[in-house]
């Protein structure tokens, strides 16, 4: 039955809007269920049914040639020498080598690597091993900046201000700081002489204060022993500390086997006991110490360029440079610009001064070897940083050009070979790598601290301190030079006028010999060299004056 309904319209309403109203359900139809179909109605059994797409492949299997392996070891003592060698002992490394040439089995040992080495030598040759085979490709890789950021500023809890003389590192970790604080000029006012061991996790108070009996000129913690330390002070004496037993000096050296001018530079040198240290100042002297009993140095050695060991030709030091793997050798930059490599073993003064470089112009504030490269290493002095070669004597290899302002101490980075860092006197940090730049720095940090008391740096006030430093350092050269002369002209002086004296007697004597020479005669001799010495004594001053 199809369900229909007709309804009529007129043609003149074809078209318009429909206006729908509401109406009252109603049934249009009603078809009820089938009993008859309902009996014929069967329920269908599910089928399973499955197609593959895939297509089909077929398994092959192949084995190739087996090599057969073996395990190979070798146990060796720390090192990889013998325990009864001492790696440190030229002589004993020496005579071991020896013995071992000698053995057949090396002999066929170095005869057998060589044929495999000389096989790779051959390969590396037929073969180029630098070919690129992706000249196409863009490397599309943006290279960062170089930067660097302030992580904390350690501010001296004084009241007045002081200047940091050394800064030395923690050698168990990057957390702790030992700070030397010291004011090389004259100041009316009496300074504090305390020095700092600071915990960068609480930069606000220091860790320990260091109480020394003069002002720390420099520091250096003991690389076998975390707790100890060793000073250089203004007075020329060394202080040892260990931190388990307070602020004061557990070990003092006295005034009188000291150094005579300030302790520059102090440094912990290789031993087995990990108690021995060398020192230099200004005085031209290097003396070597034993922190167990510091009553006198173990060692002495003068700067003296002209190897005659005289204490009048030694030049002063600011700077010492000590490398562990070479425990014999040391270098020393020296007031005048030089920098004399020295050998503690030499048995003659020749042998003990090896070499001296020239270069620098005015005093040498830092030097320092290569960490990877020995040979070559970094001095720091008048307004350049300059790169040396330990076989080149003549002239540094490489060097930076002059810098508005002086430099005051530099070193090599530990991590990478052509980096080097260096301070000036404005308050910046130039960082330096040759590989990247050799004419500039490749980053200078500004010091964010400057000023005190907030103040943004005074450019002015800056070069007006240059300046003066400029000038009195020429003034210091020049008057070290007429020093020099003044002490020349004295001694010529006193040579002439003893080989006047000695003639004279010389005079006397043939005189004596021709006559005799009566008691009167005598005493009128001996009255008129009295007044010719006393007549020579006060001249020598007042030429001094005039000089």
């Amino acid at each position: 039955m199809e369900a229909s309904y007709v309804y009529s319209k007129k043609r003149s309403e074809f078209g318009r809007q429909c206006n729908f109203s509401d109406k009252n359900a109603e049934v249009l139809i009603e078809i009820l269920p089938d009993a008859e179909l309902s009996q014929k109605f069967i329920e269908m059994n599910p089928v399973d049914k499955g197609i593959q797409c895939s297509q089909e492949m077929s398994e092959h299997e192949a084995n190739t040639e087996r090599y057969r392996s073996e395990t190979h070891g070798m146990n060796h003592t720390e090192g990889g020498w013998p325990k009864d060698v001492n790696p440190q002992e030229p002589d004993q490394v020496i005579r071991f080598r020896k013995k071992v040439e000698k053995e057949d089995v090396y002999i066929a040992t170095v005869h057998k690597l060589g044929n495999i080495m000389e096989h790779c030598i051959k390969q590396n040759n037929a073969l180029n091993i630098y070919e690129n085979y992706f000249d196409d490709v863009y490397l599309n890789a943006s290279e960062d900046s170089p930067s660097a950021k302030t992580i904390n500023v350690l501010k001296d809890i004084n009241d007045y201000k002081r200047s940091v003389a050394y800064l030395s590192w923690f050698t168990d970790g990057p957390t702790k700081l030992a700070v030397a604080y010291c004011n090389t000029e004259f100041q009316s006012q009496s300074l504090s002489n305390d020095s700092y061991i600071w915990d960068l996790n609480n930069p606000n108070r220091p860790e320990l204060i260091l109480k020394p009996a003069s002002p720390l000129v420099c520091i250096e913690y003991n690389p076998k022993d975390s707790h100890t330390l060793i000073g250089g002070c203004y007075n020329g004496q060394l202080a040892f500390w260990d931190r388990r037993r307070g602020s004061l000096p557990v070990e003092l050296s006295p005034v009188e086997h000291s150094h005579r001018d300030p302790v520059w530079k102090t440094l912990w040198i290789q031993s087995k006991t990990g108690t021995e240290c060398f020192s230099t100042g200004t005085d031209g002297q290097v003396f070597w110490w034993d922190v167990r009993k510091m009553s006198e140095p173990t060692e002495f050695l003068y700067l003296d360029p002209t190897k005659k060991q005289d204490i009048s030709c030694a030049q002063g030091a600011y700077a010492l440079e000590y490398e562990s793997t070479m425990p014999t050798k040391f270098m020393a930059g020296t007031e005048q610009g030089m920098i004399i490599s020295c050998n503690r073993k030499g048995k003659t003064p020749a042998e003990k001064i090896v070499a001296v470089y020239p270069g620098h112009i005015g005093p040498i504030y830092a030097l320092q070897r290569n960490p990877f490269f020995p040979k070559n290493f970094l001095s720091i002095g008048d307004w350049t940083a300059r790169i040396w070669s330990e076989d080149i004597r003549e002239s540094p290899i490489m060097w930076t050009a002059n810098h508005n302002h002086g430099l005051s101490d530099g070193c090599w980075s530990p991590i990478r070979p052509a980096v080097f860092f260096a301070t000036r006197l404005d308050g910046t940090l130039s960082i330096w790598d040759i590989i990247f730049k050799q004419k500039e720095p490749a980053l200078n940090i500004q010091d964010e601290t400057t000023a005190i008391g907030e103040e943004e740096l005074d450019t002015k006030r800056v070069e007006e301190i240059t300046r003066s430093t400029q000038e009195q350092f020429f003034e210091t050269i020049e008057r070290k030079l007429k020093e020099r002369e003044l002490r020349e002209k004295l001694a010529m002086e006193s040579a002439q006028t003893a080989s006047i004296k000695q003639l004279k007697n010389e005079i006397v004597l043939d005189e004596e010999e021709e006559r005799p020479i009566s008691s009167d005669d005598e005493q009128d001799v001996v009255e008129r060299e009295g007044e010719q010495c006393l007549q020579t004594e006060a001249d020598e001053p007042s030429e001094a004056v005039q000089s």
